[in-house]
């Protein structure tokens, strides 16, 4: 086994970077590559190869906005769940459709694939551009069909500074504090893509923002696979996901 990826035990997929959100703190910036999405099939082998040979406890879904491409969500998660992991998460804004079947029928079929934990990214940023009902319907819908729900708000400086932003972001909260709807910690905001251009008279630019997600290179604990397949240096339709592994080589990435 590559001494480098010996501890892998996440696996995370950007379903795509296509959004129904433009927000001002977005990293991915103007979403280029927005039409590209992840295959369902070649996902969900991915997590069955990987889980076959890793001690694998935690797979998450998020984008762009995962919904957008339900199908490979599904498969993802349903592919953890018959692989018995037990962190089955998604990362979403919660607006993907205005049609309530649609809603409650994505809220059912997320609950049948095995999804326990999803994270609704609701706040200041994500509400100038989406709308808050749907939203509130989505997780509405998730809380019924069991599946534990959360709002993560998206904190700018830190969730203690006092900006408009973090003011109207702790108003929304309260919205759904009264419908039963507990938060996450959140995250921090760093200055890259949209929010280094739209954000930066909030930082001090002249110093240099690491992202708390970043991995050690060399002690691989979690990798992350993009839309159109890359991972660590390989792409899963062109390069089964364990050669990938095998053949990682930490000196490239350092």
């Amino acid at each position: 086994m590559n001494q480098y990826v010996k501890n892998l035990n996440r696996i995370e997929f950007v379903i795509t970077y296509g959004c129904t959100g433009r927000c001002k703190h977005c990293s991915e910036g103007d979403h280029n590559s927005a039409g590209q999405f992840i295959e369902a099939e070649a996902a969900g082998r991915v997590v069955r190869d990987i889980a076959g040979k890793y001690a694998v406890n935690s797979v998450m879904t998020f984008g762009g906005e995962p919904l957008l491409c339900p199908e490979a969500v599904y498969a993802v998660h349903q592919a953890a769940m018959e692989m018995k992991i037990p962190n089955r998460q998604i990362i979403t804004n919660g607006f993907f459709s205005r049609d309530s079947e649609k809603i409650k029928r994505v809220a059912g079929e997320l609950a049948r694939c095995g999804v326990n934990d999803i994270l609704v990214s609701a706040d200041a940023f994500h509400q100038e551009t989406i709308p808050l009902e749907p939203v509130k319907e989505f997780t509405m819908e998730v809380k019924r069909a069991g599946i534990r729900v959360q709002i993560q708000p998206a904190w700018l400086v830190s969730k203690e500074h006092e900006n408009p932003y973090n003011h109207c972001t702790k108003e929304i909260l309260e919205e759904f504090e009264v419908m039963g709807i507990s938060q996450s910690e959140g995250n921090v905001i760093i200055p890259t893509g949209n929010a280094r251009r739209y954000l930066s008279e909030y930082y001090d630019m002249s110093r240099e923002y690491i992202s708390p997600y970043e991995e050690d290179p060399r002690d691989i604990r979690a990798i992350c696979v993009d839309p159109n397949g890359d991972v660590l240096g390989g792409n899963i339709y062109e390069t089964g996901i364990l050669e990938i592994l095998e053949r990682y080589d930490a000196g490239s990435f350092s």
